[in-house]
């Protein structure tokens, strides 16, 4: 395991709208996320809920309004553009991924430079005041390490600003319990999570069908245990 281990910096819900993605976190956890903002890189946007202990949820969709800035554009990040996402939101919202901090000393650009088989290219991102440097594929799908991914590696961030969102999120009397991933090739999963540093904070088992990947979270919130997947 790596000498920094990393912390659960947000979980993401994938939405085919925003409105969609904030009902469906309301529904489940009896709390609408709210605030946000635009992506301009990514051409996306978002709403956040507060979690207890420095982490928070984002509810993630494609920005309808966002600028046509060149034209050849890169793929979005989390797979937004991938037809494996599209069809499986005409099912509706669901938790797709999970992103990890990087506290400094560490330096994610260094680490990744150092690492550039095992980590994305790290990308500078803005949203409003807040800036922040995040791991992308330049395919825009998600992290994986011998072909094994599909949402449950995480990305990396480490914030470049004073103060992280959860600190300027109201309070939503939710906590995160426990987060767990299932996929076929478990094993890789666990060693390149564990390379990381990431190993302490998601359950892998392997996949009831031996084919599909999932990630399931559970929250403590005040009418007891819920689950978003």
């Amino acid at each position: 395991m790596t000498a920094h281990p990393l912390s659960i910096d947000h979980l993401v819900v994938t939405a085919r709208t925003l409105d969609e993605g904030t009902q469906y976190v309301a529904d489940t956890l009896g709390v609408a996320p709210a605030g946000g903002g635009a992506h301009p890189l990514m051409r996306t946007h978002n709403r956040l809920l507060n979690l207890w202990g420095g982490v928070y949820l984002e509810v993630l969709a494609i920005d309808p309004a966002a600028a046509q800035t060149s034209a050849v554009e890169r793929p979005r990040l989390f797979a937004l553009d991938d037809r494996a996402t599209h069809a499986r939101l005409e099912s509706g919202p669901f938790l797709s991924h999970w992103v990890a901090r990087v506290e400094r000393p560490r330096d994610l650009v260094r680490w990744q430079q150092q690492y550039p088989d095992r980590i994305p290219t790290v990308l500078p991102m803005t949203r409003s005041d807040f800036r922040w440097n995040l791991t992308v594929r330049d395919d825009g799908a998600f992290p994986a390490w011998q072909h094994a991914g599909d949402g449950l590696l995480p990305s990396l961030i480490q914030w470049n600003t004073q103060h992280h969102p959860s600190a300027v999120l109201p309070e939503s009397g939710i906590a995160l319990k426990s987060l767990q991933g299932f996929h076929p090739d478990a094993a890789t999963l666990r060693a390149q999570l564990d390379w990381l540093g990431a190993g302490h904070l998601i359950a892998i088992a392997g996949s009831e069908d031996g084919h599909a990947a999932s990630l399931v979270a559970q929250f403590e919130t005040p009418d007891g245990i819920r689950t978003l997947q």
